[in-house]
């Protein structure tokens, strides 16, 4: 059984780490940069980059309404940290003029963390996969202040100046953490986005 098809938005960012780890979690993964790309897969990925940089690009390539349509349509979305900024319905400390495509109830704080220097790695334990903890790495990341009713908060940062901080969050199909998962060759949470999207 083959797997699906599952984009990545290649319009800046950690893509190509993204279609190989989705591609080692069994799925057909492939760049998305035009609505065509995106009308072709099952699924898509939004990579850690820079959420205005995204969030520019996504108007210039004229990504935006054709994403906001296919979330809206259930679509499944796994956003990593400038993707989770990508999918807060709010933003905190972002620029006046960046829009997200709001799928997720939360709100989130860009570069909560701190800037790159206060990049850091983290054990993190997520709901619905298991085995240890994950290695998390964590890049000028986003933390989530606040989450709707229909979020399920999937894990949190346990030790260290930020623990308790919730780093990732699920509601329906959408998927988001603060972290790289892509970055460490722990392809468990890729193995779970593709499970939700072949159920989907």
């Amino acid at each position: 059984m083959s797997g699906p098809t599952i984009g990545v938005l290649a319009l800046q960012g950690d893509v190509r780490e993204h279609l190989a780890a989705l591609a080692g979690a069994g799925a057909e993964a492939r760049p998305v940069r035009r609505p065509a790309e995106l009308d072709a897969v099952d699924g898509l990925v939004i990579p850690g980059g820079e959420s205005t940089t995204i969030s520019k690009l996504a108007d210039i390539f004229e990504m935006r309404e054709p994403i906001d349509k296919r979330i809206v349509g259930g679509m499944p979305v796994y956003g990593s940290c400038a993707g989770m900024i990508m999918l807060a319905a709010e933003v905190l400390d972002g620029r006046p003029d960046q829009r997200g495509f709001a799928g997720i109830e939360m709100t989130v704080r860009r570069n909560a963390f701190g800037r790159q220097v206060d990049s850091f790695e983290a054990p993190v334990r997520i709901a619905g996969v298991e085995g240890e903890p994950f290695h998390a790495v964590f890049i000028r990341a986003p933390w989530v202040e606040r989450v709707g009713d229909g979020v399920e908060v999937l894990g949190r940062v346990t030790e260290g100046p930020a623990a308790q901080r919730v780093v990732a969050v699920r509601q329906g199909n959408l998927l988001a953490t603060s972290f790289h998962p892509e970055l460490t060759g722990d392809l468990r949470l890729h193995r779970y986005f593709v499970e939700l999207v072949r159920a989907a």
